[in-house]
């Protein structure tokens, strides 16, 4: 009993999520909802169909390997090593994971000691103040702001203290969709050695990168056995129901990660780890198409909101535009997503509740462009009107 009161403090006020709430206005007003990042059509059929032969044949309904299965974990590294130069080897550096939420969980439970202080960007997704917490760890923010939201690496420096152990590192971003430069990489990167940091790198948004380049972290000097990369297969493929992620990183840390992960589902998504072997080697052409179609939404949205008397901060990559609505007159974003069903019949995301600093976001929102086109329109025009 006496863990008990410290477990809540390190949860108090993390509650309900956002999407949670958000999802629910939509379902009960009929709203389009453009609030939670998930696609409105399934990936690819083949993709699909691959999941309904696995299902058939027997493979994945029973309990899975804990690291994953084979195909998949060699499906991983190929794909680090086709897209990045990245050589992993599949057997002990690579490790499948119940979607990325799962992985980033797994590794704060693993890589942190109860005081352990961790810099993370800041507007940031909101599972990653959870999974701190959870490991009892102090959240240190550091804060990116409009309109570029890169991040100020002085400023960084300056927040490293004895007391910091990890770097948790979102990019592309979401929900700025800002995308880390190799300048701004190699800052950090050097910055993580001099200190002897560990770096988790949520890189979900990978193959959705508008403007610049990914660049993983961990193929930079000094990065292969201090950093955890993470990535999922939901996103990439419009299958994010799927829950289909994992980890990449040097053995120890591997080690690491999984030791937690099999005490959270210990193993999930049988027969999808088989199709998402697949999915990841569909060819080039399927990667470069996914990406236009989403820039041609991101656009056709921006443009919509624009219209509509936003202040538009068109995204570098991910799923989301980050808006302010300080030129319509609005001084609350939460207060102004809960009221735009019921005003506008759209659904949208507050950016403020993903910052500590409450000012910081206080009239940001965020919009999800990973909808057909006719809905991006229907939204637009609704947010005109």
């Amino acid at each position: 009993m006496s863990g008990r009161p410290l477990l809540n403090r390190r949860l108090d006020g993390l509650g309900t999520t956002i999407f949670a709430e958000m999802s629910a206005l939509a379902l009960a007003t009929g709203a389009i909802n453009l609030g939670q990042g998930f696609p409105d059509t399934d990936g690819p059929e083949a993709i699909r169909e691959a999941a309904v032969r696995a299902l058939r044949d027997g493979r994945g309904n029973q309990y899975p390997p804990g690291m994953g299965v084979p195909e998949l974990r060699v499906a991983i590294a190929d794909h680090q090593r086709r897209f990045y130069g990245l050589y992993f080897d599949p057997d002990t550096e690579v490790l499948v994971t119940a979607g990325a939420t799962e992985a980033i969980a797994a590794a704060m439970l693993a890589l942190l000691e109860p005081g352990d202080e961790v810099i993370a960007f800041e507007p940031f997704y909101d599972s990653y103040a959870a999974s701190i917490a959870m490991a009892g760890g102090v959240r240190v923010p550091l804060t990116l702001r409009a309109p570029g939201f890169r991040p100020n690496l002085d400023a960084l420096r300056a927040a490293v203290t004895p007391r910091t152990r990890l770097l948790l590192l979102n990019s592309p971003h979401n929900p700025t969709g800002m995308v880390l430069t190799r300048d701004e990489l190699t800052a950090i990167a050097e910055l993580a050695v001099e200190r002897d940091l560990l770096v988790v790198t949520d890189e979900v948004y990978e193959h959705l990168v508008f403007d610049g380049e990914h660049i993983p972290l961990i193929s930079l000097p000094g990065m292969r056995d201090r950093t955890v990369s993470i990535s999922s297969a939901g996103k990439t493929f419009s299958f994010t129901g799927w829950k289909v992620g994992w980890v990449t990183a040097s053995a120890p840390l591997v080690a690491a990660v999984r030791t937690s992960k099999q005490f959270l589902t210990y193993v999930a998504s049988g027969p999808f780890q088989y199709a998402i072997a697949e999915a990841l080697r569909l060819p080039d052409d399927y990667y470069t198409a996914f990406r236009d179609d989403l820039q041609t939404k991101r656009d056709l949205l921006a443009d919509g909101l624009t219209a509509a008397g936003f202040e538009v901060y068109r995204p570098q990559g991910t799923y989301f535009i980050t808006t302010d609505i300080a030129a319509l007159g609005e001084k609350d974003a939460l207060a102004f997503c809960r009221s735009l069903p019921e005003r506008c019949g759209v659904v949208a995301v507050p950016n403020s509740v993903f910052y500590d600093d409450p000012d910081a976001g206080r009239t940001q929102v965020r919009f999800a462009f990973c909808k057909k086109q006719n809905i991006l329109k229907e939204a637009a025009a609704r947010l005109h009107g």
